[in-house]
């Protein structure tokens, strides 16, 4: 059986999740992306390395017809934000199990989603879509708001605004970035930030628990700490796939990001139909014991979930980032690192090569590494990742 995999940059999601999930399944893989070097050289120490193909993956059109003149495909698949609409097309073109694109669209762009859920009379945030190069000024918007990419990801390019001025500096700013992306400007929804990911195989879903997020001062949203919760209260759960259901959400993984108010409502901040990603999906197989990454790719070769994932509930676990505080030179960090020891499983994964120079972007990607750490007692597995952290540097040289 033949998965072909769609890809822009190579993620640990893909090279550690999904790639020996795949050989565990018995998959013969070909990845289809426009960075060939790069996902050859992610690659290039694993057993079961994949064949990888140069594609134009951002237009549907040009996967199909490599495809189609490649070999007859089980599944079509992907894990990146970006290329869930042409996924599902193409997977819809070969008859294969495919996630709705329409969903696919709503969740991924920011402006759409908003329109769809008022629509849908579930949830109307205040929200307004700027064109490239529109003046934020044609805006009545209220304070404190925030602006960001309408198609966006990983806290780029996304500010919380206090004011008209802030608001207008802040949108020339990107739209300098990023000449030819449409903005969104959203009320601010304050309150507590957690995830819920969920499971599905198009006919039942399953919900495995989420994290609570610890996000970085503002006026910048950095995931800083995320931390496990094994079960979100079932009123919050039930609005959250309330919301995600007239998403048209059902096919595979799904990460989404709400805040809970004081008041008990849960209000969606985005929808990332994906597995979480940043190592916090690596971490999520380890949580619950089961073999996340396989399940997903089953769903989408078309086999039925189990009703009872068998996934365990007792466990705890953090995922932290360090981040750098300025730009420059990664001088000095730790290697890949994994230990077992006291109840805890620990493991480090470097994001940023040493020798590479970054700016400071105040965004995810000025992650340097990310530790997580999985035991049955919450201060212990704390405990393991402040010990680890406190031992060990990171240098940047400007």
């Amino acid at each position: 059986m033949r998965l072909y995999l769609l890809a822009l940059n190579p993620t640990d999601s893909v090279t550690q999740g999904f790639l020996p999930a795949a050989a565990r399944l018995g998959l013969a893989v070909t990845v289809l992306t426009d960075s060939v070097d790069a996902h050859r050289h992610a690659y290039a120490g694993l057993d079961f390395a994949p064949e990888v193909l140069e594609c134009e993956v951002r237009d549907h059109r040009e996967v199909i017809g490599l495809i189609s003149r490649h070999h007859s495909p089980d599944a079509v698949f992907s894990n990146s934000d970006h290329l869930q609409s042409q996924t599902a097309l193409a997977a819809e073109y070969f008859g294969l199990p495919a996630k709705d694109w329409k969903a696919a669209l709503r969740a991924k762009n920011k402006a759409e989603f908003r329109r769809h859920l008022t629509a849908a009379g579930l949830d109307a945030v205040w929200s307004a879509e700027l064109a490239p190069e529109q003046d934020a000024a044609v805006l009545d918007a209220p304070f404190p708001c925030v602006v960001k990419p309408r198609e966006g990801v990983a806290s780029e390019d996304v500010a919380l605004v206090s004011d008209a001025a802030e608001l207008a500096l802040r949108c020339k700013e990107i739209q300098h970035r990023r000449p030819d992306a449409a903005l969104v400007v959203e009320e601010f929804l304050a309150g507590e930030l957690y995830t819920l990911e969920t499971l599905g195989d198009g006919r039942i879903r399953h919900v495995l628990g989420g994290f609570h997020t610890r996000l970085s001062p503002p006026p910048h949203f950095i995931e800083e700490v995320l931390e496990f919760v094994p079960a979100h209260p079932e009123p919050v759960v039930d609005q959250v796939l309330a919301q995600l259901d007239a998403i048209g959400v059902g096919l595979g993984a799904c990460h989404t990001e709400f805040v809970v108010q004081p008041d008990g409502r849960a209000r969606i901040i985005e929808v990332n139909y994906r597995a979480i990603g940043d190592q916090c999906d690596l971490m999520l197989a380890e949580i619950l014991e089961i073999p996340y990454f396989e399940h997903v790719l089953r769903a989408h070769l078309g086999q039925p979930l189990p009703a009872d994932l068998g996934a365990r509930s007792d466990l705890r676990a953090r995922n932290e980032a360090v981040c750098a505080d300025r730009a420059g030179i990664l001088t000095a960090a730790p290697g890949p690192y994994d230990q077992d020891a006291d109840g805890v499983r620990l493991a480090y994964r470097p994001v940023r090569a040493i020798g590479e120079r970054h700016e400071l972007y105040r965004t995810n990607r000025d992650y340097l590494g990310v530790i997580w750490a999985v035991g049955q007692d919450q201060q212990a597995v704390d405990r393991a990742v402040a010990e680890f952290i406190a031992s060990n540097t990171w240098e940047i040289t400007p």
